[in-house]
């Protein structure tokens, strides 16, 4: 079930009080958000996958011109 901070406060208002209510209302969003923020740091931004997408290129051609050269190195003796 989901609820919003509008419904929650209307809940909690009628019970502790206008004041208490927006109190604990904005504690539990300030506290989401900084929960979210959290968790969302260390997800990858598009920028970040071009970026490993980049090196693994260039790591991938510098192997495979290695590879190459050391084949062409045993025909050569």
């Amino acid at each position: 079930m989901q609820i919003s901070i509008t419904q929650l406060y209307r809940l909690l208002s009628d019970k502790v009080g206008k004041e208490n209510a927006e109190n604990l209302t904005d504690y539990i969003e300030r506290k989401v958000k900084d929960e979210v923020k959290n968790e969302t740091r260390h997800l990858a931004t598009k920028a970040d996958l071009a970026n490993v997408k980049t090196e693994m290129i260039k790591w991938h051609v510098g192997l495979f011109i290695l590879l190459s050269l050391m084949i062409m190195g045993l025909y050569v003796k």
